[in-house]
């Protein structure tokens, strides 16, 4: 376990700078691409995380954040979910406009911040649920990231990473990988206008530490009860860990 290293870069900052300028440029289409080059399962993705924590939802006075908002996908899902308003941050500021943006569109109440997940400005045992979607694997630091979630979870908290993983069929991992590397940059570079961008995001996800070993990593970061579960054939998996 380390962090993302996108091409170029030589240090954490550097990493770090790369996908918050990233992610800028592709910010405009990429809920389009999202739902379009998944064929719209990632609405299931979501849709299937919300049920895993809805225990923690149902909570009185539950206070759920999601880290790496994006354009706030889940952050809504949960909040829908909940039945109040939920917290979402995000590092890169397009990212987060366009989450404001779709929130007021849709009447919700969430309210999202500007932050990097490696140093949130929340107090220690502050939050019931943190949860990260399709962003922890853009982390400059992962065993940081987890050590960050671990901080502001409460006694009882729970954390929730929904990430790409790898395919546990043969068919299907050669299947995904063929799409993924040599369909998918050219499809997408087209649309946003950005292919180095979705050029990374597959490489990024090859890169990647397998279901077992990020569970491994929730553990020796302290987090209990760790477990995953993986979707769509081991495209995606979930993983759940308590504090």
């Amino acid at each position: 376990m380390t962090g993302t290293v996108p091409p170029g870069t030589a240090s954490e900052h550097d990493a770090a700078r790369w996908v918050r300028a990233m992610f800028g440029r592709v910010a405009p289409r990429y809920d389009l691409l999202n739902h379009l080059l998944s064929f719209n399962v990632d609405r299931y993705w979501r849709a299937k995380t919300v049920m895993r924590v809805a225990h923690v939802l149902r909570r009185p006075g539950v206070r759920a954040f999601d880290i790496c908002c994006g354009t706030g996908d889940l952050m809504l899902a949960l909040e829908a979910g909940a039945g109040r308003a939920v917290f979402g941050s995000d590092f890169c500021h397009p990212m987060l406009a366009a989450a404001k943006a779709k929130a007021v569109r849709g009447g919700f109440r969430s309210q999202v911040f500007e932050a990097d997940a490696l140093a949130l400005p929340l107090a220690g045992q502050s939050v019931d649920l943190v949860t990260v979607a399709f962003g922890f694997r853009n982390l400059a630091n992962y065993e940081a990231g987890l050590r960050e979630m671990l901080r502001v979870l409460r006694p009882g908290g729970v954390a929730a990473i929904l990430e790409f993983s790898r395919p546990r069929n043969a068919v299907l991992r050669a299947f995904y990988s063929f799409y993924s590397r040599r369909l998918l940059p050219v499809i997408a570079g087209v649309i946003s206008g950005s292919r180095d961008a979705y050029a990374y995001l597959p490489e990024s996800v090859r890169k990647f530490p397998c279901a077992e070993e990020l569970a491994e990593a929730m553990r020796q970061a302290g987090f209990r009860d760790v477990g995953f579960e993986y979707m769509t054939g081991g495209i995606v998996a979930l993983h759940l860990g308590s504090v």
